[in-house]
């Protein structure tokens, strides 16, 4: 699969179909690889990229820190995931896209829209992650890993991810950059190096910042009131994919439509039909 270099960082992407451009943020937490579409929860019941890619060119790609994609030790925010995803508009030379989201990508999606929302044709937030137990899981998740630095240090922490090979999502205690120390022994050999204190720091701002809500995360509502870019919320409805946190985008978002289906009814036909109505009809 081809790699571009975006915001500084090499990324994995993949294209597939033919028509207007869909941009996808992955569904997985800290584990958003493009192969999630097809492989993770209901992405696996639905098989969306199947029938999108009958109507759009859709780029499916690792966020970075996940999969193959490399990354880079900083206090990441979802501004990080949106430079990524426009930088990798521009390496296709593509102006505008839709963008659909899975999971915690709809947090990036309803991020680029209020920072670059000339880009964006439409959004699809399908079970946007939020509600206060997904703050509550994801502050512990980054507390575990905190933990484990504090007693083992930042060299335990690449000897633990080399000798396991887990990412964050399956093992907390192996933290944000995991799948990159597994993929890169360079940046495996950088990351042991940095100064322990301020990386703790910068991992409790993340954890401070990135979930800091108990609705869904990504963008603050007074400008996603602003927007006028046509949405589809789809909701889940479990404890990281709160009902309330769906309904809270379809309140913030003007142009937005709530596909109200209980998620057993949110099959491959009924599926691919509403998303392609949506689609077709901005």
């Amino acid at each position: 699969m081809p790699f571009a270099v975006c915001d500084g960082i090499n990324i994995r992407y993949e294209i597939t179909g033919n028509g207007p451009p869909l941009l996808l943020f992955s569904p997985g937490g800290f584990n958003a690889t493009l192969e999630q579409w097809s492989a993770l929860g209901v992405y696996k019941k639905i098989q969306p990229l199947k029938w999108l890619s009958r109507h759009f060119t859709c780029i499916a790609f690792d966020r970075r820190e996940c999969g193959q994609s490399g990354g880079r030790v900083e206090r990441v925010t979802f501004a990080h995931f949106v430079r990524q995803a426009a930088a990798l508009l521009d390496h296709l030379d593509i102006e505008s896209a839709h963008l659909m989201g899975g999971c915690m990508g709809c947090a990036p999606v309803a991020a680029f829209g209020v920072m670059k929302p000339e880009r964006v044709r439409s959004m699809i937030l399908w079970w946007p992650v939020g509600g206060p137990k997904y703050r509550l899981s994801s502050q512990m998740r980054m507390a575990r890993h905190l933990a484990f630095v504090e007693t083992e240090g930042l060299q335990g922490v690449v000897d633990l991810v080399q000798r396991d090979g887990k990412p964050f999502n399956a093992d907390p205690r192996g933290g944000p950059w995991a799948s990159v120390i597994r993929n890169d022994p360079e940046f495996a050999t950088g990351y042991s190096q940095h100064d322990a204190e301020k990386y703790k720091t910068l991992v409790a701002g993340m954890a401070r910042t990135m979930f800091d809500r108990d609705t869904a995360p990504g963008a603050e509502p007074e400008d996603m009131m602003q927007l006028d870019i046509p949405a589809l919320v789809v909701p889940g409805n479990d404890a990281f994919h709160a009902t309330s946190a769906a309904r809270y985008l379809q309140e913030c978002l003007p142009q937005s439509q709530y596909w109200d289906m209980e998620v057993d009814g949110q099959t491959t036909e009924a599926s691919s039909t509403r998303v392609l109505e949506f689609l077709n009809g901005v």
